[in-house]
C-alpha cells in the first residue's frame, strides 16, 4: 500500500491496525471498569437506602477519575520484609490476566471501517474457550503471590483461600460449560453465537448450566458472597491488606475487569452474544455492539445486587458448596445432556464412545 509516496508491505499494515485495536480494547475496558464501579456504588447505596457518589461532577459522573488521581498521589509503601519484585509484579499480572481474557470475545460481527474489514475481537482462534479456561486459572498468581510476597500472616491465608477457592469452582465452571460444547461441537466462540442463530440461544437446553456458570464465576472473582480472600472481619483485607496507592488499585481494576469479562463469556455461551433478541428493533450504529454490552450489564447488575443483599460465608460451606453440591449437579447435568443428545440423534452415541 502507497502511503504518503511510501510504500508499506500490508503485514505491517494489519501489524499495526492489531495494536490499534488492541490500545482501543484496553482503553474501553479500563473506562468500562471506571464507571461499572460507579454504578455499584450507586445501586449498593439504593439497596441500602443511602445516598451514593453525587459530588465530584454532575450526579457524581467524574468519581472515577477522581479515585485514580486520588490512586496515583497516595504516598506508596512496600514492606521493609517483603519480596520487593514480586511485591510489585503480583498487581500487574492480575490485571495482565484480566485484560488477556477478553482477547477472544466477539462483540459484533465485524464492521467495515474505511473500506476495512474490521473484526470486532483481537483473536479468532479455534480452542477460545480453552484459553479462556486456562488464562482464567493462571490468574490466580497474581493473588498468590501477593499474598506471599507481603510477608504479612492474614494477606498469606488470604492468598491461600484465593487458591483454594479457584481451584474448587473451577472444576465446576469447566464442567457447566461441557454441555455447550456438546451441543455445538467447537470451542470457537464465533461459531457458538452462529450455532446459537440458527438453533436458538443454549440458555433453554442449558439453563442448569448456566446458573451453575453464574455462581461458579461469582467465586471466581473473589465477589460477595465468596469474598473469602478477603474477609475484611477474619483477615483485615486479605491478600492486598500490605498494598497501597496504584497497585491497591491495580486488583480492584483486575477483579471488575474479570466480572465484565465472566460475563461477556456467558453472554456469548448462553445468550447469543451479539445476535438481538428483538431483530425488528432499529439500533444507531452497529447493533450487535449495543445487544452484546445490554447482555452484558444485565449480568453485571445481578452480580451487584447479589453482593447487596446475601452476607459472606464461612470458608467450611464454600467447600461443601461446591463439592458436596455444585459439583454433583454439574455431572448430573453432562449425563441429562448426553442422554437427549443420543435420544434426538442416536448417531451421535459412537461419537461420544470415541
Amino acid at each position: 500500500m502507497n502511503i504518503f509516496g511510501i510504500y508499506i508491505d500490508q503485514p505491517i499494515i494489519d501489524f499495526i491496525i492489531l495494536i490499534i485495536r488492541c490500545v482501543v480494547w484496553i482503553i474501553a475496558l479500563l473506562t468500562a471498569f471506571a464507571y461499572i464501579q460507579l454504578v455499584e456504588r450507586w445501586v449498593i447505596a439504593k439497596i441500602q437506602v443511602r445516598i451514593g457518589p453525587n459530588r465530584t461532577g454532575p450526579r457524581g459522573l467524574l468519581q472515577p477519575l477522581a479515585d485514580a488521581i486520588k490512586a496515583l498521589m497516595k504516598e506508596e509503601l512496600i514492606p521493609t520484609n517483603a519480596d520487593k519484585l514480586v511485591f510489585v509484579i503480583a498487581p500487574m499480572i492480575s490485571v495482565a490476566t484480566a485484560l488477556l481474557a477478553f482477547a477472544v470475545i466477539p462483540v459484533s460481527p465485524p464492521i467495515n471501517l474505511f473500506g476495512y474489514e474490521m473484526p470486532m475481537q483481537i483473536a479468532d482462534i479455534n480452542v477460545a474457550l480453552l484459553y479462556l479456561l486456562a488464562i482464567g486459572s493462571v490468574s490466580v498468581y497474581g493473588t498468590v503471590l501477593a499474598g506471599w510476597s507481603s510477608n504479612n500472616k492474614y494477606s498469606l491465608l488470604g492468598s491461600l483461600r484465593a487458591a483454594a477457592q479457584l481451584i474448587s469452582y473451577e472444576v465446576t465452571l469447566g464442567l457447566a460449560l461441557v454441555g455447550v460444547l456438546m451441543l455445538t461441537s467447537t470451542l470457537n466462540l464465533n461459531e457458538i453465537v452462529n450455532y446459537q442463530a440458527n438453533y436458538g440461544w443454549i440458555i433453554l437446553p442449558q439453563i442448569l448450566g448456566f446458573v451453575l456458570y453464574m455462581i461458579a464465576a461469582i467465586a471466581e472473582t473473589n465477589r460477595l458472597p465468596f469474598d473469602l480472600p478477603e474477609a475484611e472481619t477474619e483477615l483485615v483485607a486479605g491478600y492486598y491488606t500490605e498494598y497501597s496507592s496504584i497497585k491497591f488499585a491495580f486488583f480492584f481494576m483486575a477483579e471488575y475487569i474479570n466480572i465484565i469479562t465472566v460475563c461477556a463469556i456467558a453472554t456469548t455461551l448462553f445468550l447469543g452474544g451479539y445476535l438481538s433478541p428483538l431483530p425488528f428493533l432499529p439500533i444507531i450504529g452497529a447493533p450487535g455492539i449495543w445487544w452484546f454490552a445490554i447482555k452484558v450489564f444485565l449480568l453485571i447488575f445481578v452480580f451487584m445486587w447479589i453482593r447487596g443483599t446475601f452476607p459472606r460465608m464461612r470458608y467450611d460451606q464454600l467447600m461443601n458448596f461446591t463439592w458436596k453440591g455444585m459439583l454433583p449437579v454439574a455431572l448430573l447435568n453432562i449425563l441429562i445432556t448426553a442422554g437427549i443428545i443420543i435420544l434426538l440423534h442416536p448417531g451421535s452415541a459412537q461419537v461420544f464412545a470415541r
